[in-house]
């Protein structure tokens, strides 16, 4: 590093003042000054003060003096200036990044789960909205059987036989056959969401391709603002705490392992009757929609194919989007990718800008008011409740139900 230099410790004038004022400059880190170069060549120096003047030499005038002095400077912020651009790199691009993966919609398994009472009332909207441009790529869950439902969609609609109540058990069921059907598939990505969702099959394909569908992606939105803690139950037994033949305790009920013998039943009492921990992870909410990775589903396995989904959601009593981030990220250490371009019913919808970015949205209600997106569109308030179609209309102006132009 160098320092600043100039006449003698009595100069003063145009030179003196710029020295001093590039002093305070160095001081206050306004001024980038580095030691090594790329080139190897010594650092730059700033211009030094005029030389001290012979005695009895005519001083030239000020004007001059500081308008030579103001070009040196001048010339020396550029040269430092182009210096740190080549240390630096090329500056920053507000574009967004270039996708690390080209695909199309036939990467895409999109799964939609419902319930038969919501065949009429949600389905029929998104069969007329976002589904009908993406039949190939949808596939409906549902638990009972629907002779026109089947009629528009053929194979895509799954009757599950999951029960219809809406609880651990039955979301489980249904997720389980999603994911068995997802993995039987051989697609890229497994994108889940609820019936009132509207799915931006564009943004999503825009989304995804910035990741690597061989990868671990867990991507979505979550819902709570802190982790979500639950216990899990340790299945190792490491000690025995007694081995008596009577009936047993409710506590040692719950034990795992029971011994038949010759002079009746014994029973051992496992340490992991009592042994159990405290996990915390993230997870993405169902209803606002999330998808997971090849690479990642596929190590999910143990956890969630035939009928093994079922039995992780039950070991720590939390419903299957619970279940999928416990098993991302607990289990296999795969954290939650969060992106502010799924939305579920659960936020202000009326907040959501730039929709043609979007990947989903919802609609519900808050008390006695619509929670829905805020959107001017060729359909009224009453006409189009919940603004999908308005939506649709807006992302898909040709869609076949969308009204044309305006006559001339």
């Amino acid at each position: 590093m160098w320092k600043a230099s100039g006449g003698p410790k009595g100069s003063s004038g145009p030179a003196a003042a710029a020295a001093a004022a590039l002093t305070c400059l160095l001081v206050t880190g306004t001024l980038l000054v580095t030691v090594g170069h790329r080139s190897g060549a010594d650092p730059a120096r700033p211009p030094a003060g005029p030389p001290a003047r012979p005695a009895g030499a005519a001083s030239p005038s000020a004007s001059t003096s500081s308008a030579e002095s103001g070009r040196a400077f001048s010339s020396y912020f550029r040269k430092l200036t182009r210096e740190r651009r080549a240390l630096s790199g090329p500056p920053r691009s507000s574009a967004p990044p270039a996708p690390v993966e080209r695909l199309s919609a036939a990467d895409l398994f999109i799964a939609v789960k419902t319930t038969a009472r919501f065949h009429r009332q949600r389905l029929d909207l998104l069969l007329d909205t976002w589904v009908s441009r993406n039949m190939q790529q949808t596939f409906v869950f549902t638990d009972g059987e629907d002779e026109k439902l089947r009629k528009r969609m053929g194979a895509q609609l799954i009757n599950t036989n999951c029960s219809a109540a809406h609880n651990r058990q039955a979301l489980s069921c249904k997720m389980a056959l999603e994911y068995d059907t997802y993995i039987h598939s051989g697609r890229k990505w497994f994108c889940h969401v609820d019936d009132d969702n509207y799915v931006n099959v564009g943004a999503l394909l825009k989304l995804l391709s910035q990741y690597r569908h061989a990868g671990d992606v867990y991507i979505g939105r979550p819902s709570l603002e802190r982790p979500i803690e639950a216990t899990q139950r340790l299945a190792a037994a490491r000690t025995v705490k007694r081995l008596i033949p009577r009936q047993p305790s409710r506590v040692e009920r719950a034990a795992p392992v029971v011994l038949s013998a010759a002079k009746g039943l014994w029973r051992l009492a496992c340490a992991s009757v009592c042994a159990q921990r405290q996990v915390r992870f993230w997870f993405a909410t169902g209803g606002a929609g999330f998808c997971l990775s090849r690479g990642l589903a596929l190590k999910m396995r143990p956890w969630a194919s035939g009928g093994a989904f079922a039995a992780t959601a039950d070991h720590i009593r939390l419903p299957d989007d619970c279940a999928v981030g416990y098993i991302a990220e607990a289990l296999l250490g795969v954290g939650l990718t969060r992106s502010p371009l799924f939305h579920s019913h659960l936020e202000n919808l009326g907040l959501v800008s730039d929709i043609h970015n979007q990947v989903t949205l919802s609609y519900g209600t808050v008390g006695n008011s619509r929670n829905t997106v805020s959107l001017r569109g060729p359909f009224s308030g009453k006409e189009d409740p919940t603004r999908f179609r308005s939506v649709h209309c807006l992302l898909h102006p040709d869609a076949a139900r969308c009204p044309g132009p305006p006559a001339l």
